[in-house]
């Protein structure tokens, strides 16, 4: 999902499609006539992780959802953080795990949401208080946990088949 901007941040002056030469070829951007300011609409990293606790997966529940799905922690990286600072960071902050332990499981697009998710497994330690942003936590055995057809769900996927786990994934796609 990209911000929808109609005038430029800078003078106000309207924003219009214009195609232009780049360094990648020919590009149609949002930008102002004015100034020439452009609107890249780049994907936002998110952070997300597959997080082993007790010898299972554990996948939480968003306040926000209408349906009763559950799905990987993830969060937005801050500036000034690298990646595997945030995903420790999120983790606490969201479950009150300490991760002891991560490795990258992969980048996956997600162009629904104009994100790009960077995936991370965690061994992670500790009693768990979940956030006011989550509701619920549940514990899979790995044999049991379903994935889903979208970005976080095919990294949990991949972290399964890496361990010699089949994946199961199910009929949801409006998950990242």
């Amino acid at each position: 999902m990209s911000h929808k901007f109609n005038f430029c941040p800078n003078c106000a002056n309207p924003l219009e499609y214009i195609a232009m030469m780049e360094d990648g070829g020919h590009k149609e951007r949002l930008r102002c006539v004015g100034c020439g300011w452009t609107h890249w609409n780049n994907p936002t990293p998110v952070l997300a992780a597959v997080i082993q606790y007790q010898d299972r997966i554990l996948l939480a529940r968003n306040a926000a959802w209408a349906h009763k799905t559950y799905a990987l922690i993830t969060g937005f990286m801050e500036a000034g953080e690298t990646p595997h600072e945030g995903i420790q960071r999120e983790i606490k902050e969201e479950t009150n795990l300490d991760a002891r332990e991560l490795n990258l499981i992969g980048v996956y697009d997600f162009q629904r949401m104009n994100q790009v998710i960077i995936a991370y497994h965690a061994v992670a330690q500790g009693e768990v208080k979940l956030s006011p942003e989550l509701v619920d936590y549940q514990l899979y055995e790995y044999q049991d946990v379903k994935c889903w057809p979208a970005g976080t769900g095919y990294a949990l996927a991949d972290w399964l088949r890496s361990r010699g786990y089949e994946p199961q994934f199910t009929e949801l796609s409006r998950r990242g």
